[in-house]
């Protein structure tokens, strides 16, 4: 435990090291990554061309067309797996996940009715994503709000509003014309691919303002866990932290999908592997962001070299290998009796 001022930071030896190795798989994946493509780059071009000592074709390659991609990919697969952290300590359910609890369909529907209504260009689309994300985060909140939000309650709403706004999702591709409904679908997937510096400052920009905010919560959060009489008992305001945390985590989440499509799993399993590799209790949102970096930056290479010049959207990789875990994840909960 180490303190400076009014703050104490509690250091686990075992997280610090996984965060460490986490941290060295991200710099990897993302060298190799960038150097993948039409016009291959060695991992040591990659790093001379970042440090300034490339050729001019190789620092336009890596530095114009690659590294803004490895760099959504890496905050995208921060702020999902950031989010899933909060709503999974905050409902007490290794299920509560923005892909559970309909804010990933909210954000589908915004940007399908953009799509489909308003035939609106990639800017607006992202717009209309993180909107319908938004606004579903705050309808399932109001609506899972009585004297309070519990964990339980918040989930089956949650669980509701994805199903109804499922429904909007198809009735809307059924009205769309082929061109709109083609590029609806490809949206849908969820893709790094064309990924630019236009989705990576805003991104950027959010991330600065809602990360600090939740790492400043993490304390508070990791006394929700224990429940909300304990919560308070240990001076926590429940309320507000909660609502703090899950508005942050809605944008999170809205954000990185308005950037990169619903890329499916990623808050659901990125933080239970973090959780697992760490074994500490609570959210571990640290180890959790970079476990959701990881993952994402090592589903887009996967997608992206291990079928040859058919390359897939990193959702359909990561759909894939979440929805395994997924099952893994239920049997689990079953055997221990959870479920």
């Amino acid at each position: 435990m180490r303190t400076r001022g009014g703050l104490s930071v509690r250091v686990e030896p075992r997280a610090l090291a996984v965060c460490v190795l986490l941290l060295a798989l991200i710099l990897a994946a993302a060298v190799v990554l960038i150097g993948s493509g039409d016009f291959p780059v060695a991992p040591a071009d990659v790093v001379a061309t970042l440090l300034g000592d490339g050729t001019p074709v190789q620092e336009f390659v890596v530095r114009d067309l690659r590294l803004p991609r490895a760099l959504v990919a890496v905050l995208v697969g921060a702020g999902l797996a950031i989010g899933g952290a909060v709503f999974q300590t905050i409902t007490r359910n290794p299920l509560g996940s923005p892909d559970m609890l309909g804010i990933s369909q909210g954000s589908i529907v915004g940007a399908l009715g953009v799509i489909v209504l308003f035939q609106g260009d990639a800017t607006a689309v992202a717009a209309g994503g993180l909107v319908g994300g938004v606004l579903t985060g705050a309808a399932v909140y109001l609506f899972a709000y009585k004297r309070g939000v519990h964990g339980f309650r918040l989930v089956l709403i949650g669980i509701g509003a994805a199903a109804m706004l499922t429904a909007v999702i198809h009735y809307l591709i059924t009205k769309a014309n082929l061109v709109d409904a083609t590029r609806a679908v490809v949206w849908m997937t969820g893709s790094l691919e064309g990924r630019d510096w236009t989705q990576f400052w805003p991104l950027l920009a959010v991330s600065a303002v809602l990360v600090p905010v939740v790492l400043a919560y993490g304390r508070p959060l990791r006394m929700l866990e224990m429940g909300d009489d304990a919560a308070y008992a240990l001076g926590v305001r429940v309320e507000r932290v909660r609502m703090v945390l899950l508005v942050s985590a809605v944008l999170l989440v809205a954000s990185a999908t308005a950037a990169a499509g619903p890329i499916v799993f990623v808050a659901l399993s990125a933080p239970q592997l973090a959780r697992r590799l760490t074994r500490s209790p609570g959210p571990n949102l640290a180890a959790s962001a970079l476990m959701g970096a990881a993952v994402l930056l090592v589903a887009d290479l996967v997608a992206t070299n291990a079928f040859g010049e058919r390359r897939l959207p990193v959702g359909v990789v990561t759909g894939v290998v979440g929805g395994a875990y997924l099952l893994w994840l239920l049997v689990s909960e079953r055997r221990a009796g959870r479920i």
